[in-house]
């Protein structure tokens, strides 16, 4: 029996966190990440179904906060979509789909930061992430990503 290859801690403030397990370079990598849960399931569905879909093996990591530190969940991907129950959003999670865009906006630019190799932000770069979430659309969001991406890249 293979031995699951053990996920690393994210870094930084406790947030939801997604990484899939690469194993052609034996690594570990960001998949989606939130403050809120839902998004993050939601992109961790939607990555395996893909990865799958290609007939790759999937191992992946759900990280989040519980008592103000980082907790690995359990990851119930052998269900399908059809029978997974939608859970009750938390209180202060998003439940429209305006909301849920709004986090997937908030998600791209949290991933660009990271590439970029800023992880532990300050609760002042967390409003203005906010704020440029309200009010740039989703390509504008994605292109500033990108920046971000590339600049990490670079170094």
């Amino acid at each position: 029996m293979e031995s699951r290859p053990e996920s690393p801690r994210p870094q930084g403030a406790p947030r939801w966190v997604a990484m899939f397990y690469r194993p052609a370079s034996g690594s570990w990598r960001t998949a989606a990440q939130s403050p809120h849960r839902s998004p993050v399931l939601y992109a961790l569905g939607e990555m395996t179904q893909t990865m799958r879909a290609r007939g790759d093996e999937v191992t992946v990591a759900l990280w989040g906060p519980k008592d103000g530190a980082w907790h690995r969940f359990d990851t119930p991907l052998k269900q399908t979509a059809a029978s997974q129950p939608d859970p009750e959003p938390a209180p202060g999670e998003p439940t429209s789909l305006a909301e849920r865009m709004t986090g997937r906006r908030h998600q791209v630019l949290i991933a660009g930061l990271t590439k970029a190799g800023l992880y532990d932000l300050s609760a002042e770069d967390d409003t203005t992430v906010q704020a440029l979430v309200e009010r740039l659309d989703e390509a504008a969001v994605r292109r500033v990503a990108h920046w971000l991406a590339t600049a990490g890249a670079t170094r």
